[in-house]
């Protein structure tokens, strides 16, 4: 056996340079080859027949309205899976109750399951066949093949995001803080916006900026609920499926490009949420906001 030496690290994987180096090469080719290219494709197709095919294309009636359907999505799913995503983690992370670990099973369903047999799934529930569809088509109320189906799909398919970034933190920062306020006399809202929301602000926004990230650029569930109707129920990533099945290439490269374009302030969001939410990390455990003592009533 070989003696070794006080005062010596072990030796650790990946110490040899050419090992070191190596594995960097690889992991920078493979990044640029899956990444980088797609990207940098998409930017070059989209303004290959020049600026004013790419410019009527965005500008078109079609192309428009798949956008305005796009936003109006993220729109109503984000602030609902925020909603979503804070309660969740605030009653997993502060409260003891049967059914806990079950409640996290249920948020992490969209994680394992295929967004299109979550949107399959949908026509069986609301669809005119499906368990609810006779009842909505009684009362004349649409939700496949309309708005509130792709808001619906887009809603489960995001609906971890914002959940799975709070519950670790969350179950991290324990309930010391929200028991001290609370014996001071702090209400429950008052406990929420001057404790618990200051500790978990970056979290939270990062997990708004996936889910946001996600309702934007999600295909597959919404393309069985939506109907493809081009012009009514496309959305942004629907409509590059059309343009590009009619064989319009640049047009479906330049709607492509504001995905793309939004993937990269994704990205930028990501960074700076990640560096705002280091400060919290190397900050003392004790520098949290103190809640001030409510006055008893007389």
């Amino acid at each position: 056996m070989s003696a070794v030496h006080p005062g010596r690290k072990p030796p650790r994987v990946g110490d040899q340079p050419l090992f070191r180096r190596s594995l960097i090469a690889l992991v920078l080719i493979i990044g640029a080859l899956l990444i980088l290219a797609p990207l940098i494709v998409i930017g070059f197709e989209a303004f290959s027949e020049g600026w004013r095919v790419y410019a009527s294309t965005l500008v078109h009636p079609d192309t428009r309205h798949a956008i305005f359907l796009t936003v109006v999505t993220a729109l109503i799913a984000v602030p609902i899976n925020t909603i979503f995503g804070v309660a969740a983690a605030w009653a997993i992370t502060k409260f003891d109750f049967p059914g806990r670990r079950f409640l996290l099973v249920v948020i992490e369903i969209p994680f394992s399951i295929s967004p299109i047999v979550a949107g399959v799934a949908y026509l069986f529930v609301y669809g005119l066949q499906g368990y609810l569809g006779p009842l909505f088509d009684a009362y004349d109320v649409k939700v496949l093949f309309a708005l509130p189906g792709i808001v619906l799909a887009s809603m489960f398919v995001t609906a971890p995001f914002v959940a799975r970034e709070l519950i670790p933190l969350m179950q991290a920062q324990g309930r010391d803080l929200e028991e001290a306020a609370t014996s001071l006399g702090a209400s429950g809202w008052r406990t929420f916006f001057s404790v618990t929301l200051p500790n978990i602000k970056w979290a939270l926004l990062y997990g708004v900026v996936l889910c946001n990230a996600r309702v934007m650029g999600e295909f597959g569930a919404v393309s069985v609920v939506s109907g493809n109707i081009r012009g009514q129920t496309n959305t942004l990533p629907l409509h590059i499926e059309l343009l590009y099945h009619d064989y319009q290439a640049a047009g479906a490269f330049a709607s492509a490009s504001i995905l793309a374009v939004i993937a990269v302030f994704t990205i930028i969001a990501k960074v700076a949420l990640e560096r705002q939410g280091a400060g919290r990390v190397r900050r003392p455990a004790l520098s949290a906001p103190v809640v001030p003592a409510v006055e008893p009533k007389q």
